[in-house]
């Protein structure tokens, strides 16, 4: 660890030496050439219609082009080098060096904001962070996609190569940007109220719900949110892949994760991720889980290009953090999913209990399991009563 990076480990977002008078940017001219390949020019003095393309789109994306350096947009927003590294790296940006002219007047605004949240107050600095590396890993995954999702299509619909498409989409995507944007938004806000009502304003009606059948002194019992937890796992899905081309595998995948998410949403729960094969999902109530894990054991079972799935759902406490969930109920549920048979959703005794009352469910005991840091458990299958289930556009 060099010395930069052990002062780091102390530094907070602190200001610069003297944050009143911020380093102003030096005219671009002053800037080597070769400062950063964003800014380089052929020795021609000439730039490809690709490479024009490309330069337009980047300098619309960053809000202008390249002009600052990372000490210049530090010492503009009032903060130590170090301080800004932290915020960069939460983001996902590369460790840019002190010669490299990488950044623009909205980079600076951008630090600007999150360092004006914390020395007002109204987050700490640990959630700062924290919050602002939600938003790169996030929107990292997110333009990743989009950027496959458009070159795919390109490749289908256009009839070129796939490395034809990806130089194409630099010409094709600034008359996307302002819709993609203007979504992404409109769904932000509305999955942050929707986040707002699940994990804040009905929290406590969930644990209070969970409390039927608990002796209080349980693994999980510190645990802040009660929900269902889920698992599917397709069948076989290994040798499955290894017969298949590159394409083929794209479309399984996509249809795998589609019909999942499609499920899962039209349940009222939420994906919280896919791993290859196997999906994660929650739900507010243990009705609501069975229901979205019955749907995809029968849709998995019907599908006539997908091999069927094994289900498995808990009910139970979690911790959920980093977008991601944690605790006993998600570990006993990934153990169950290995349990059940093709086409079939297993349940626990606790969450079987929970269910025992509601006539859309039939509850069919097995035989007991010893599990790896459960021990004996008791597991249930979950079998479709009265109703129709879950209903599919």
């Amino acid at each position: 660890m060099n010395d930069e990076d052990q002062q780091e480990q102390t530094d907070t977002l602190a200001p610069a030496a003297d944050s009143s008078h911020p380093v102003s940017a030096p005219p671009a001219s002053a800037h080597p050439a070769s400062a950063h390949p964003a800014s380089a020019h052929p020795a021609t003095g000439t730039l490809s219609a690709e490479r024009l393309a490309a330069k337009a789109l980047e300098a619309r994306l960053l809000g202008g082009e390249r002009k600052l350096r990372r000490r210049e947009v530090a010492a503009g927003a009032g903060l130590s080098l170090l301080s800004a590294r932290k915020l960069w790296r939460a983001l996902g940006f590369p460790n840019f060096g002190d010669e490299d002219v990488a950044f623009t007047e909205r980079d600076q605004a951008a630090l600007s904001t999150v360092v004006d949240l914390v020395r007002s107050g109204m987050l700490t600095e640990e959630a700062a962070i924290s919050v602002t590396r939600s938003i790169g890993q996030m929107t990292d995954r997110m333009v990743v996609w989009q950027i496959e999702a458009l070159v795919e299509d390109m490749v289908h619909e256009q009839g070129v190569s796939d490395a034809v498409a990806r130089k194409r989409l630099v010409n094709e995507l600034p008359a996307l940007v302002d819709a993609l944007e203007d979504m992404l938004v409109y769904s932000w806000r509305r999955q942050l109220n929707a986040g707002v009502q699940r994990l804040a304003v009905r929290a406590e009606a969930g644990l209070q719900a969970s409390e039927e059948g608990r002796e209080g002194d349980e693994d999980d019992a510190p645990l802040p949110l009660a929900r269902a937890v889920g698992f599917a796992d397709l069948v076989s899905y290994t040798s499955l892949s290894r017969r298949m081309n590159e394409k083929t595998l794209a479309r399984l995948v996509q249809r795998f994760e589609n019909k999942c998410a499609e499920i899962i949403s039209v349940g009222g729960g939420r994906l919280v991720k896919t791993v290859g094969d196997e999906v994660l999902y929650i739900a507010e109530t243990p009705a609501a889980g069975a229901e979205i894990s019955l749907a995809l054991a029968q849709a998995f079972t019907e599908d006539e290009i997908l091999p069927e799935a094994r289900v498995a759902m808990v009910w139970g406490r979690i911790l959920s953090r980093l977008g991601d969930i944690y605790g006993p109920t998600v570990n006993l549920a990934a153990r169950l999913t290995t349990l059940a048979d093709p086409g079939t959703v297993l349940v626990d005794s606790m969450t079987a209990t929970a269910l025992d009352q509601d006539e859309r469910f039939v509850l069919l005991p097995q035989p007991a399991e010893n599990v790896r840091g459960f021990g004996e458990i008791h597991p249930v299958r979950l079998a479709r009563g009265r109703g129709k289930g879950l209903i599919l556009d």
